[in-house]
């Protein structure tokens, strides 16, 4: 099984512990919204295409290359969303272990609860 959840504090802890045999991965959808809340309209376009970049790679060591890109182009000006992206990086990668057939379909899912 696995549970999607939008970063609520404690809420990954308590399904796991609920149902152990759950892999938790964190809403894509939430993380980058979280990640532009604070950048200016005139590079938003920018940042979430480089997001992209990252949660829609072939495997987790691409998402995890793209995402020292991201941190190289744009930590000078907003150093939070790479560490943030760092620090929720266990709960953000489940998904990879899925074909994109499937991955797609979480992600889908994952857009019609918003």
């Amino acid at each position: 099984m696995i549970a999607c959840v939008d970063g609520l504090t404690g809420f990954p802890k308590a399904l796991e512990t609920v149902f152990p045999k759950t892999q938790v991965q964190l809403c894509i959808v939430h993380m980058v919204r979280n990640s532009v809340a604070f950048v200016p309209w005139q590079q938003r376009k920018q940042v979430c295409a480089d997001l992209k970049a990252i949660y829609s790679a072939a495997t987790e060591s691409e998402s995890e290359f793209n995402l020292e890109l991201f941190a190289e182009k744009w930590d000078k000006q907003y150093p939070s969303i790479s560490k943030s992206w760092r620090s929720h990086w266990a709960n953000i990668i489940p998904f990879f272990a899925f074909p994109p057939e499937i991955r797609r379909a979480i992600y889908i899912a994952i857009l019609n609860e918003l």
